[in-house]
């Protein structure tokens, strides 16, 4: 699947071929007019050329839009939207953006496919907002090597904030490790005498959330009394939900992708466990978890919130949150208006949009490279209040706090205050 927010057509030109042939039947007397004529015919197409290329910002996407963690893929829609509102607004210093997200079905070879014909056919100017840990490590070094921005990973592993190694790859979410320390802290000062489940991905970022939830908890690691993975292959964790039950766990963090995390609420509610549960920002969708889950089941849960959940009422007067209404009801008006998903994607492609016009006319990789980590406290309006997006040159994470928030069969409730890790 391809989606696109298009600006003008580039008109293709392969240099030799035709014209070159045709001069070789031109008697020797007329060369010289022949090759004049040649060279202007080139002249004109390649500025023409040259000029459309100029006119259009190609950023390049990686999604799952099928496979187990398809329903990630709501945030690439919710970018191509976005971005066809700028178009429709006349672009980035007149300049429209083209959009090119594919499938990679969460495969990490596909990933590599899909982001060499991206970078070395589609010719794309950078790589933007790429879904999920494996795939997009799959195409790091391939991307740095290249010095191609890989520009807003959907992703929080550690990995993403390595300006030494990787100078030229970018995060959006809050790192797992620092999501991990919130919930460790949250757990010990709620229920200090916890006895904790967790389970998580056999991937880098499931190690990266239990390295951060470990620390977190500090001299309390021992409390946890069942610690299980899966695999996103796998067609359910229902013998990983009975294991942790039987542990006599108390409270669960589910660090699991959207199938996942819905089918351990079902499950759980199935076996009569109930938990407090934990569910990472990465699956606290409405429409993607909890409803799959049913509303009943997830009554209770809490998470970690930095973008506005537009479920909640304290929102409805927001001028931010109307906004985003407006721009759902015209430019995606059959996705769910419940789901932070879309709220993410809107949020991530302002920020590119916000890059790109601070770049003004140097669109070059490495100017972009510059405004991307220099964001010294930028507001988006669908974040939380109080946190904003801050990168410097050391330090390429974004954003860097949370905000707890207990769902109450309609919304999240935020409550406390917003928290920043260890």
């Amino acid at each position: 699947m391809v989606l696109r927010a298009s600006g003008p057509k580039t008109p293709s030109y392969k240099s030799g071929g035709n014209h070159v042939s045709a001069l070789r039947n031109f008697p020797t007397r007329n060369r010289s007019l022949s090759g004049s004529l040649l060279a202007a015919v080139l002249s004109v197409l390649l500025v023409g050329q040259s000029e459309a290329a100029e006119s259009v910002i190609k950023l390049g996407n990686t999604a799952p839009f099928s496979g187990p963690a398809s329903a990630y893929s709501i945030m690439a829609r919710a970018e191509a939207a976005y971005f066809q509102m700028i178009n429709d607004q006349g672009g980035i210093n007149g300049r429209k953006i083209e959009f090119l997200t594919l499938d990679d079905g969460y495969s990490p070879a596909k990933t590599v496919e899909q982001t060499r014909k991206l970078v070395e056919q589609d010719e794309v100017l950078a790589m933007f907002s790429s879904v999920g840990t494996a795939p997009n490590m799959s195409v790091q070094k391939y991307l740095n090597a290249k010095r191609v921005p890989q520009l807003f990973v959907t992703s929080g592993a550690t990995r993403w904030n390595d300006p030494k190694q990787f100078p030229w790859t970018v995060g959006f979410y809050p790192t797992y490790e620092l999501e991990g320390q919130v919930y460790a802290q949250y757990i010990l000062k709620t229920k200090p005498n916890a006895k904790i489940a967790v389970i998580t991905p056999n991937e880098d970022s499931g190690r990266d959330y239990l390295r951060g939830f470990k620390t977190g908890l500090g001299e309390h690691v021992d409390q946890i009394v069942s610690e299980t993975t899966y695999l996103t292959s796998d067609p359910t964790i229902d013998s990983q939900m009975v294991s942790m039950r039987e542990s006599g766990a108390d409270v669960f963090f589910a660090e699991a992708s959207p199938k996942f995390a819905a089918q351990a609420l079902r499950k759980a509610a199935s076996m009569g466990w109930k938990p407090l549960v934990i569910l990472p920002s990465v699956s606290n969708s409405f429409s993607a978890v909890l409803e799959p889950a049913g509303l009943d089941n997830a009554v209770g849960v809490v998470t970690g919130l930095y973008l506005k959940d537009p479920n909640d009422p304290r929102w409805a007067d927001d001028p931010a949150l109307k906004d985003w209404l407006a721009w759902m009801k015209k430019y995606q008006p059959n996705a769910s208006t419940g789901d932070l998903f879309n709220v993410h994607g809107y949020t991530a492609a302002q920020l590119m949009v916000s890059v790109l016009q601070n770049c003004k006319d140097d669109l070059s990789r490495e100017n972009i490279m510059k405004h991307a980590t220099t964001l010294n406290g930028q507001e988006l309006p669908m974040l939380l209040p109080g946190i904003k997006v801050y990168t410097e040159p050391h330090n390429f994470a974004p954003i860097r706090q949370l905000q707890m928030a207990r769902f109450d069969g309609k919304s999240w409730i935020l409550f406390g205050d917003v928290l920043s890790g260890k």
